[in-house]
């Protein structure tokens, strides 16, 4: 692994810039930097490379260097012609990373005069730029992983990369994490065989490991794993964190935060430009809300998110470039990437939960190398204040803890051998080495492909009487086609692998305009399962505002503007980040060390020693299970620290083993943090009696058969055969001139899956189901790593009442109902428990208002 060395001992590593570029770095008293110039040389040298660089380094302008250089020295095309093909790649995980690349890019590119076009193209662009571009290609053109697939599966695709030399990848380490990532490595195979001389440039923040990358960017072969060339730049000057200390009581539960918004609004007004970072889009709705109410200095602050209008978008965007704003409250549709080099401060509400996502976003303040991000933590319940001060002291120590990369999903594979088939007939042999390739697919078994082949072709061994599934069909020379023109239109209509909760557009009319209303401002789109429980007359926040629901035609939602302050707030489904695995390791050793409590807000460490002095304060590596009466019902209560995903799936899993105890299991609720489990019968007496072992409960065996029975019956499963159905190609969401509902696409995928169950439980589509609801919905290996981590080392604690710590997971309860599997019936929804009665049981009356 190579690193890049001092500017002084580096020369022979690197090359000298050009003019014009030599006197535009003079002009502004800048001096290319060394890794700048490492990059240009290895590129010049035929090599791929990975650049790894903090915030700041310049990373952008090192990865464009090789391409602008090489697009001067070709000089401006002879009048009237058209150079052959697009010259540049650029791909971006974010539409508004390539929006402020073509800003940014342009400045050089106008300033030295360069014969360089470069043009944006994404899910926004206009279908009659993108035509236009296709015919007359940009020598740059910057762009998203669906806009790769979509090009790459017109006829023209050849003709289109002809003269394609460098695919820049930016913020690497965010694109190769999902299924988007996995699609653009077979897009990156496919223009490698039509291009075989291309040369790849990846751009990443530090990750956990550099190899995973490096591979990624090179083609693979059957017998080794080659990898890319490396650079890496030390990081800059160390960001000044701290972790907001607020007068007020910090929640015991919830993800708001409010309690600290007086103090979040200071800090906007003390500060030139703040970006206010949450996790959820909801939660960005609240607190955007909550600052305008607060809002008496009439502050100009935008919100940013991904269900709103792109012409907000953009407009919030330009604000932004132009410092005409003092704050925006944004999801991780900003934390990427983006250069906004006046940012004064980073306010992250809510834990980060994890590592190196606070890296990536505290990044965004100063945007500068050489001078500290700034940045304050606002925890949001008493748990992620140990969460926080966990995240701030891994930054500190350079700890990285970003997702390996894992195997490529076989519906996203369905997908591409489609979109290969739409561009032209494929044989099979090629096709599967090209596939090969791709880093996430080296070690496709040529079984599984041949199945993917034929599941594209009829749908399977249960659907393939039904000619709607024929997609491809194979020809007397031996290649595959696609069966009708029509296919490779309803391809190109249905491409990509961003599956979200059905949503609804959402027009803003007069007031009582219901459905009757015509035209009306876009403001955005919201879940259609948040929409469908609403009533007229309903108020929810939405776009910064308060509206009142006016009804639902078709795919549309009807809102008015509303006075009222009181809104329900939409219950969208995407954003919700699990706790890295790291993070959760810091935060268990931090409450196992009581030395280390004196770091925290005296209302936490009270807390934490009221624990202490009245159940107990586990180890590190053990997990405490505690079990108490409360009214009616008997509690057990677990603390694995593993990740709500990780904790809904050992819920499920120990009811089922409660209810064949018969400890009669009547619900459960899960947190980041706890498990709590509660019945009819005094688990705890149970446990002393010898009756209910915790080390056969929570035994690694019950991810065996328990499991593959609990995901048979379970929705999960159906609703990942959902979006597996739509990524693979199975069933279409649009349709020239209409778009199915989502109620529409569940009735459809709903009848496919059962006759898929019935007839053909091996299933090409049903493996792809499975292995995405053990990964995506289940959290399945944490699960796993957790039961292994704790054998042996369970510590009981049996209670004659709720312990302090167990207090913020029962403020959890009445929110989710489980499915008992003895009964057939939901099982019994509670109340929500009242905070103080809670915490009065816990800590005793005179810790009620701390």
């Amino acid at each position: 692994m190579r690193s890049v060395t001092p500017p002084d001992t580096a020369k022979a590593d690197m090359v000298s810039l050009p003019e014009p570029f030599l006197g535009w770095f003079a002009t502004r008293g800048w001096q290319p930097r060394a890794h700048q110039l490492q990059l240009l040389a290895k590129a010049e040298a035929g090599l791929s490379t990975l650049l790894i660089a903090p915030t700041g380094a310049g990373k952008t302008l090192a990865g464009f260097l090789p391409a602008l250089v090489d697009l001067a020295r070709r000089g401006k095309p002879k009048p009237g012609t058209i150079r052959p093909g697009v010259h540049t790649l650029y791909v971006s995980p974010l539409k508004a990373l390539a929006v402020d690349i073509e800003r940014n890019l342009g400045m050089p590119v106008a300033d030295m005069d360069l014969p360089v076009t470069i043009e944006t193209r994404t899910g926004d662009t206009p279908t009659s730029k993108r035509q236009r571009q296709k015919l007359n290609p940009p020598d740059i053109l910057l762009t998203t992983p669906e806009q790769v697939a979509l090009l790459l599966s017109h006829k023209d695709a050849d003709r289109f990369f002809a003269d394609l030399r460098y695919v820049i990848f930016d913020e690497l380490h965010s694109l190769v994490t999902s299924k988007r990532g996995q699609l653009l490595a077979l897009g990156l195979a496919r223009l490698r065989s039509l291009q075989p001389s291309l040369q790849t440039i990846g751009l990443s923040a530090t990750v956990s490991d550099p190899d995973e990358l490096r591979r990624w960017l090179v083609r693979q072969t059957p017998d080794q794993a080659p990898l890319s060339e490396l650079i890496t730049v030390p990081g800059g000057a160390r960001p000044e964190i701290t972790i907001l200390k607020s007068d007020e009581r910090i929640p015991w539960s919830g993800h708001s935060a409010r309690y600290a918004l007086p103090e979040i609004y200071e800090a906007i007004r003390a500060h030139g430009t703040t970006l206010v970072f949450v996790n959820t889009r909801s939660q960005a709705e609240l607190i955007f809300q909550a600052l305008w109410t607060l809002n008496e200095d009439s502050l100009p602050i935008a919100l940013h998110h991904g269900s709103l209008d792109v012409g907000q978008r953009r407009r919030v965007e330009a604000a932004m470039t132009q410092n005409a704003l003092r704050a925006v409250v944004a999801t991780s549709t900003l934390d990427l990437g983006i250069d906004w080099g006046d940012v004064d401060l980073v306010v992250h509400v809510g834990s980060p939960k994890g590592a190196s996502r606070l890296a990536q976003r505290i990044g965004r303040a100063n945007h500068r190398m050489d001078e500290p991000s700034r940045a304050i933590l606002v925890p949001a319940n008493r748990f992620e204040v140990m969460e926080c001060q966990a995240a701030l002291d891994a930054n500190y120590l350079g700890a990285q803890d970003t997702p390996p990369i894992e195997p490529g999903a076989l519906d996203v594979l369905c997908q591409h051998i489609l979109g290969m088939a739409c561009s032209a007939p494929f044989d099979a042999d090629a096709l599967f080495a090209e596939v090969r390739g791709a880093a996430p697919y080296h070690d496709l078994p040529r079984e599984t492909f041949d199945r993917c082949v034929h599941f594209v072709a009829h749908g399977g061994y249960a659907l393939q009487s039904y000619e709607r599934y024929a997609k491809i069909r194979r020809t007397k020379d031996g290649l595959w086609r696609i069966a009708h023109p029509a296919v490779a239109q309803q391809y190109r209509l249905n491409a990509g692998t961003i599956v979200a909760a059905p949503e609804l557009n959402v027009r803003l009319v007069r007031p009582g305009a219901g459905v009757k209303a015509r035209g009306g401002r876009m403001l955005g789109k919201i879940e259609e399962i948040f929409l469908e429980q609403l009533v007229y007359g309903d108020t929810f926040l939405f776009a910064g505002k308060v509206l009142r629901f006016e009804g639902i035609r078709e795919n549309e939602c009807f809102a008015s503007n509303a006075p009222a302050l009181e809104a329900k707030v939409p219950a969208y489904m995407g954003g919700k980040f699990p706790t890295t695995t790291y993070l959760s390791a810091q935060v268990r050793r931090m409450l196992a060390d009581p030395d280390a409590w004196h770091r925290l807000p005296p209302q936490v460490s009270e807390w934490l020693g009221y624990q202490k002095q009245k159940s107990v304060v586990p180890n590190a590596e053990d997990m405490l299970v505690e079990t108490f009466p409360r009214g009616d019902r008997f509690y057990m209560v677990a603390y694995p620290f593993e990740g709500r995903l990780a904790h809904q799936t050992l819920c499920m899993l120990l009811t089922r083993r409660l209810e064949r105890a018969r400890a009669r299991p009547i619900g459960f609720v899960a947190s980041d943090y706890a498990v709590a489990i509660w019945g009819l019968r005094d688990m705890g007496a149970m446990i002393a009696r010898g009756e209910l072992a915790l080390a056969d409960l929570f035994a690694e065996d019950m991810l065996g058969d328990d499991l593959e029975a609990w995901l048979d019956e379970s929705f999960v499963f159906k609703r990942s055969f959902r979006y597996c159905a739509l990524i693979a190609g199975l069933i279409d969401k649009r349709h020239p001139g209409k778009e199915k509902s989502g109620r529409q696409v569940t009735v459809s995928t709903d009848l496919v899956y059962d006759v898929l169950r019935t007839h053909e439980p091996d299933h090409i589509l049903l493996q792809a189901t499975r292995n995405d609801a053990r990964a995506g919905y289940l959290d399945v290996g944490r699960v796993n790593d957790l039961l292994s981590r704790i054998r042996g080392r369970i510590v009981h604690k049996g209670l004659d009442r709720i312990s302090p710590l167990a207090v913020p997971v029962m403020l959890e309860i009445g929110k989710e109902p489980v499915i008992s599997s003895e009964t057939g019936d939901a099982l019994m929804a509670e109340k929500a428990l009242a905070t103080d009665d809670l915490v009065r049981e816990a800590m005793g009356e005179d810790m009620v208002d701390r």
